[in-house]
Order: structure tokens, then C-alpha cells, then sequence
């Protein structure tokens, strides 16, 4: 399979969606509430209709990860996951960013990603054996050295505060030893940010698959590294990820493993 070619044609399919979701920015919204917090529109859906229709065609026999739920079909070999709009209260509200996120699996191993933050127009995009890329530019992950050099992003639990005190202790930490940090409502975007060098790293907890999958996988292919909070690989169904340059990662990991694995 041209991995290339098939990436190539996700991020023509995401300028496609992306155009849809643009023009409905301004319309009457259709607001549902799937649980505390957690919003869906008839954009969120209408997408990803239209994605699992696209990627249905260009790999047949492929499965679906999708966050509404709009195929559950599983394939053998392949299968997508798909966030059709991550930062959907961000574009409830008229506020960037917001994004779409599509990464395809071989047996359980990512091998594309595609994370199209529609807000400033900015698609980016790797496959398995490429350098990762913003808009035809290759990008990498930034060379700050230190913690205190960092720039850090986050995201808040909307459901799951169980970790709410220690995650908390993670936030004045950093405050207090980094140039800052950042809260922009859209997982997918803080990972492709690692990526490009804008965030030194990310971490969060209470995410899903299609929160992170592209996202981890551009932020790799960038020269960076990911895990979960203990440094392990379950960061896709783990509900938590870590990401950032590998200059700075060990000493990251290590604050939030001691803080919010106690």
C-alpha cells in the first residue's frame, strides 16, 4: 500500500471537510450534550459521516475508531481513527482552535496522521517512513534543553476529576519552574504544536483514541517522544499521554510520573 499517496489523499479529504465545517461556523448550531460537559453538533456528526464515507473508499476492507460512533465496522489489517471536530466547545463558541484528526492503524501500529486545525488553516500530516509536515513544510520538534526553557500545554478534565488534586499539583509545578503554560482546548492541536516546536511538550489525562492517535503519531515522526504517565506505551486507551522533545522529556516525565502516580 502507498502510504503517501494515501496520506495525501486524507489531507485533501480534511481541506474538503474542513470547508464544510468553516462555512457552518456561523450557523444555528444543533447543541446535544453526551454527558457533563461534553458537547456534539450536527457539524460533529455531518463530518464524520462524510469522512468514514471517503476513507471507505480509498481502503475498503478498513475499520473505524470513530468518536460518534458512525461506523463501528473493525478491519482485520486496517483500521481509521477518527476525531471529526476535536475542540468542539472551542467551536461552539466561535474559538479556535478547533481540528480535524485522522490517523490509519496496521495491526494496532499507527502509520498515518493527519491533524487539519481549521482555525488558522494549518494541515499536518506524516506516514510511516516520512518526516512530519505542516502545509508542505517539514517541521520538528523544538531544541529547548531545560524545563524552565519550556513552553507547556494541557488540557482540564470535563468529566473524570478522580485526579483532579494531584493534577492540579502538576499545574503549580510548572507555573512555578517553566515560561508557562497553555490550556487551548484541543488535544490533536497541542500534539501537532510539540511537533512543529510551538510547545517544548504536552501531558493530560481523560483522553480517547482519537483525541490523541494522530497527533502522537506526527508528534514521533517530528523527532519527538511519547508515552503514558509512567513512561509506558498505553497512551492511546490509557486515557493519558505525555509528549514532548526528547531534550526535555525524561525530566518532564519524571515530574508528572512523582506527582500524579503517587
Amino acid at each position: 500500500m502507498n502510504l503517501e499517496y494515501i496520506c495525501k489523499q486524507v489531507v485533501e479529504l480534511t481541506n474538503e471537510v474542513g470547508k464544510f465545517i468553516n462555512h457552518e461556523l456561523n450557523s444555528k448550531l444543533k447543541i446535544e450534550t453526551k454527558g457533563r460537559h461534553d458537547f456534539v453538533t450536527h457539524v460533529d456528526k455531518t463530518s464524520e459521516k462524510k469522512i468514514v464515507d471517503k476513507l471507505s473508499e480509498l481502503i475498503p476492507e478498513s475499520g473505524f475508531i470513530a468518536e460518534e460512533g458512525t461506523s463501528t465496522k473493525r478491519g482485520d489489517v486496517y483500521n481509521w481513527i477518527i476525531d471529526p471536530l476535536d475542540g468542539t466547545t472551542n467551536f461552539i463558541h466561535g474559538l479556535s482552535p478547533f481540528s480535524i484528526s485522522i490517523a490509519l492503524q496496521r495491526n494496532n501500529e499507527t502509520v498515518l496522521g493527519v491533524v487539519h486545525e481549521l482555525g488558522l488553516d494549518e494541515c499536518f500530516y506524516s506516514w510511516e517512513g516520512s518526516p512530519a509536515y505542516l502545509n508542505g513544510r517539514e517541521i520538528s520538534v523544538s531544541s529547548g534543553k531545560t524545563i524552565e526553557e519550556s513552553l507547556i500545554a494541557t488540557g482540564f478534565p470535563y468529566q473524570d476529576y478522580k485526579r483532579i488534586k494531584p493534577f492540579m499539583e502538576t499545574l503549580e509545578f510548572f507555573m512555578h519552574n517553566s515560561q508557562g503554560v497553555r490550556r487551548i482546548g484541543s488535544a490533536a492541536t497541542d500534539l501537532v504544536y510539540v511537533a512543529c516546536g510551538r510547545f517544548e511538550a504536552f501531558y493530560e489525562y481523560s483522553l480517547n483514541p482519537w483525541d490523541v492517535a494522530a497527533g502522537a503519531f506526527i508528534v514521533q515522526q517530528a523527532g519527538g517522544k511519547v508515552c503514558d504517565f509512567r513512561g509506558d506505551s498505553n497512551y492511546l486507551f490509557g486515557k493519558e499521554i505525555v509528549a514532548s522533545n526528547p531534550y526535555v522529556f525524561d525530566s518532564f516525565l519524571q515530574n508528572i510520573n512523582k506527582i500524579m502516580n503517587k
